[in-house]
């Protein structure tokens, strides 16, 4: 997984989600739950990369962060709860969709 329509096709594949454009810059698109709204992956380009912010517990947090160096605390975003995933191609695709699961 190392494209954007990747992570989006993936995040909509789960129960009532949508894809959102809040900030009225393509750049930006946020998967949201449909019943109540709320945020659980924010995707983005960044110095010519993809990034994925997924909130997450801090023992996963804290795994992550160790096992991938493309796993850092989240971009514009509480760093306590949330990590970026920068899809640099290091981080295995079944990692990448644990995250998200566990953020949704």
């Amino acid at each position: 997984m190392k494209l954007r329509s990747d992570i989006i096709d993936y995040c909509l594949c789960l129960k009532d989600v949508y894809e959102d454009y809040p900030f009225h810059d393509t750049n930006w698109t946020v998967m949201r739950h449909k019943e109540n709204e709320k945020v659980f992956a924010w995707i983005y380009e960044k110095d010519g990369l993809i990034w994925i912010n997924v909130k997450c517990n801090p023992e996963s947090r804290d795994f992550f962060r160790t096992v991938y160096t493309s796993v850092v605390p989240a971009y514009h975003l509480n760093k306590e709860h949330w990590n970026s995933i920068i899809l640099d191609g290091t981080v295995p695709k079944d990692d990448i969709k644990s995250m998200i699961e566990e953020s949704y």
